[in-house]
């Protein structure tokens, strides 16, 4: 997570086991009208964009390797989790968002939109 960078931030769960993960520890879930997905990697949860910059295949279809990447279901292509980086050598970007796990519940950062702070 960038230092300078300001989120908004939106609870997705109570905690992890209210999440519905599937055999492959991914879920889908939509918050503030954005569907995202969710990976469960040794104990760290993580998100990033619903669909594979690539071929927009859906990503909760896919799997996590060993070494915490998530990969798509369709061609193969990995991403890092961590901050979206294409692993596999195809040059795409991930859309990651961070998360945060508080006393009240689990929260996804969105990004928020600062370029038009400069008209005020």
């Amino acid at each position: 997570m960038e230092a300078n960078k300001k989120y908004t931030w939106h609870k997705i769960a109570d905690s992890p086991e209210a999440i519905a993960f599937g055999e492959n520890g991914l879920a889908e879930v939509t918050v503030h009208g954005k569907t995202i997905c969710l990976a469960m990697h040794q104990q760290q949860l993580r998100a990033c964009a619903q669909k594979c910059p690539h071929a927009g295949a859906p990503m909760v279809n896919g799997y996590v390797d060993p070494l915490g990447n998530i990969v798509c279901h369709l061609h193969r292509y990995k991403f890092s989790l961590q901050n979206g980086r294409n692993t596999s050598g195809e040059g795409y970007y991930l859309k990651t968002f961070p998360i945060e796990i508080r006393a009240d519940g689990i929260f996804v950062g969105f990004a928020e939109n600062n370029w038009l702070s400069w008209l005020k």
